[in-house]
């Protein structure tokens, strides 16, 4: 299946070079370009792309406050892993700051501008999917910190309700930074069994992804 793509960011050069990138994948269609937050929001409104692979510093609305805005609050009846668009923060600031607010908003990536065109790639290609975390841009460490900011300091009853063992289990994994395929072999079971687990934990817990799993279970105290 083809990822549709909008890549918003306010020079008209590095929109240009990330569309010449993204687009000599055969899986990967950039369907428009946006010059500041406010027109990518509106564009995506519009588009309904997969993936956003969004700026951080732009006029109008900056693209923190946009992440915000475009993901906000899935209706009731949304299963949480189909929401769209995914989120991809490019940016050149290192900071931490940075980071936790993309993460706050809702991001599912972070990557940083000097990543290879290879990195970027995949970047698209794993928030799309909602498989994995971004690494090394997005680390558990900062992860951790973000969600140590407000966690629990025990696991509340209402963290893990509706959760089996065996869900908690690979919740807990999942927070330790392991693949589907590292988990089956953990909890030696067939990789498909633990995608489903996957599925039944961000459904169950309303999260779009495995990077809001992770920072739910550091949040809420369910692993160190």
């Amino acid at each position: 299946m083809t990822i549709r793509v909008l890549i918003a960011d306010d020079q008209v050069m590095i929109r240009d070079g990330l569309a010449a990138l993204l687009s000599s994948d055969p899986g990967i269609e950039v369907i428009g370009q946006a010059g500041n937050g406010r027109e990518a929001v509106e564009m995506a409104r519009r588009l309904d792309p997969d993936v956003v692979v969004m700026d951080i510093r732009m006029p109008e609305m900056d693209g923190l406050a946009a992440t915000a805005e475009l993901i906000g609050a899935p209706a009731a009846d949304t299963d949480p892993a189909d929401v769209r668009p995914k989120v991809l923060v490019l940016t050149t600031f290192d900071l931490d700051e940075y980071v936790y607010e993309a993460l706050g908003a809702g991001a599912s990536g972070f990557l940083l501008k000097d990543a290879s065109a290879a990195d970027l790639v995949n970047g698209v290609r794993v928030v799309a999917s909602g498989d994995a975390l971004l690494a090394p841009s997005i680390t558990r460490r900062l992860i951790g910190d973000f969600a140590r900011r407000r966690r629990h300091q025990r696991p509340s009853p209402q963290a893990t309700a509706g959760l089996t063992p065996r869900e908690l289990d690979v919740l807990r994994l999942i927070a330790r930074g392991l693949s589907n395929a590292e988990i089956a072999a953990e909890l030696v079971l067939a990789e498909q069994t633990v995608k489903t687990h996957v599925g039944h934990v961000l459904t169950k817990l309303a999260l779009r992804d495995r990077t809001q799993a992770v920072v739910y279970a550091y949040e809420n105290g369910l692993v160190g």
